[in-house]
């Protein structure tokens, strides 16, 4: 039997936008390897009815509540003086509290006044959770058998109060199981065509393990879970699996768990001592960004151009003019071009090339919104793809640095 949590945000600012609620995400991914299971996450104004009628409306089987923001030293901050009413008792000062308080303050050469010096205040009916990484603590209260824990939303600290209080109590008190995942990274093929060519093999998955297919701009993943309290079993399980499903879908596998396409292809190039470069025209450098990402990346990509006008491409890629008048930017022949220009100019071992309508207009019938060409040149050839995808510009942007990465890939990989 699984252990099952709820999340409560706290804050008008995520209500109307100004703030992107990335603790739940980030909850829900350590709470789920941790083996309790996200029921569901509300997001609710910063007030004591709203406050109350989420305490109110906490399902029956919920055993852990988590609640981010609303904590501080300020008057509109009432978390801590809605719960102290909810849950009982009075506020209380707390020395460990107020001692972090001071020691923080101390870091940045201030006094600690009156109005921080509340923030040691804290129910008597909860257990306080020292918050080294902030002024605000955490608080722990427990109500038959459901344990509520109240934190800041500032993620930092939050994540802080997580790994040190929360994670601990799971493991000691809810006694939640296991949680295996094992994610299978895809580039190339659509979800429905993957599903068609594992059919077989997913129809005699063992009922224990559920198949979730996570498809993304450009890539599928496919994520295996297993939960429950044979650790050594469950692995086993999971990893038969996984070796059964590899050889039917190789050819569009990158990578595994937390891979990316562009540390794949770092590790590749770092494997061939090779170097690249990029000459982007619709991706607008964002394969140069892609790369640039991974740490180390300096040892193999040399420089990109963003060749957007056709100007650059002449002048900085060695584009013939011509050509460009009797194909267009958007064709074969530039690219080609575009790629082993990169790759002389940069005198690399390897250049990615891209050229195509991202869209939103400036499509024709030829050539309609989301002809994308794309060109890897290598130390013995270059090769080309011709590709469509769709009307959403940061979607065809996206598709086609990923891509060209995983041409490169394939390249990189013969």
């Amino acid at each position: 039997m699984s252990v099952e949590a709820e999340i409560i945000t706290i804050g008008d600012e995520i209500l109307i936008g100004q703030t992107v609620d990335t603790n739940s995400a980030w909850m829900g991914k350590h709470l789920n390897d941790a083996g309790v299971d996200v029921d569901r996450v509300v997001s609710i104004r910063d007030t004591k009815e709203a406050i109350i009628e989420a305490l109110e409306d906490v399902k029956p089987k919920t055993k852990l509540v988590l609640m981010t923001g609303g904590l501080g030293p300020t008057k509109d901050d009432i978390t801590k003086y809605t719960l102290q009413d909810y849950f009982g008792g009075d506020l209380v000062f707390n020395q460990k509290a107020y001692d972090n308080v001071a020691r923080i303050f101390k870091m940045f050469n201030k006094e600690v006044i009156e109005i921080n010096r509340l923030q040691a205040m804290v129910p008597s009916s909860c257990k306080m959770l020292l918050n080294e990484m902030g002024t605000a603590p955490g608080m722990l209260f427990e109500r038959n058998d459901v344990y509520y824990v109240s934190m800041p939303g500032v993620p930092y600290e939050m994540r802080h109060l997580i790994k040190t209080h929360v994670l601990p109590l799971i493991k000691e008190k809810l006694n939640a199981g296991v949680v295996i995942h094992r994610t299978i990274l895809t580039q190339g093929v659509g979800e429905s065509f993957l599903a068609e060519m594992i059919k077989d093999w997913q129809d005699e998955l063992h009922e224990e393990i559920s198949l979730a297919y996570l498809p993304s701009a450009g890539m599928v993943k496919m994520r295996l879970t297993v939960k429950g309290r044979d650790e050594q079993f469950l692995n086993g399980l999971i990893e038969n699996a996984v070796s059964e499903l590899l050889p039917q879908i190789e050819k569009y596998v990158y990578g595994t768990e937390d891979d990316t396409l562009e540390s794949v292809v770092g590790k590749l190039l770092k494997d061939n001592n090779a170097t690249l470069a990029s000459a982007e025209s619709c991706t607008g450098g964002n394969i140069a960004r892609l790369l640039t990402t991974v740490p180390g990346s300096s040892t193999y990509f040399i420089g990109s151009v963003v060749a957007y006008h056709n100007d650059v491409k002449q002048s900085m890629l060695d584009v013939r003019k011509e050509d460009l008048i009797a194909h267009g930017a958007v064709s074969e022949p530039i690219v080609m071009q575009m790629a082993k220009g990169a790759k002389e100019k940069f005198g690399t071992d390897y250049a990615v090339a891209t050229s195509g309508i991202a869209g939103p207009d400036g499509g024709t019938e030829e050539k309609p919104v989301g002809t994308i060409w794309i060109a890897v040149s290598g130390p013995n050839n270059t090769i080309t793809r011709k590709f469509s995808f769709g009307n959403n510009r940061l979607r065809n942007i996206q598709k086609t640095s990923f891509m060209a990465l995983n041409m490169l890939r394939e390249e990189l990989m013969a």
